[in-house]
């Protein structure tokens, strides 16, 4: 994997992350955590898709050499 897509998966899972927490700290988050004990879908997806790019990203700074 190239640096630089390394480095946009990094960036747009930090991203994701950021607005999954958001979400999750949302009034209709909590709400929603009120009645059922979990935070909304959405904040699960946005919370799930940026751990995933954010790991993507790592792994691929992480990996040296040519392959």
């Amino acid at each position: 994997m190239n640096k630089p897509i390394a480095i946009v998966f990094l960036v747009a899972g930090i991203v994701l992350l950021v607005f999954g927490f958001t979400s999750a700290d949302s009034i209709g988050s909590h709400i929603t955590k009120f009645f059922s004990g979990h935070p909304t879908d959405k904040a699960m997806w946005l919370l799930i898709g940026g751990a995933v790019c954010t790991a993507i990203g790592l792994i691929g700074l992480a990996r040296t050499g040519k392959a």
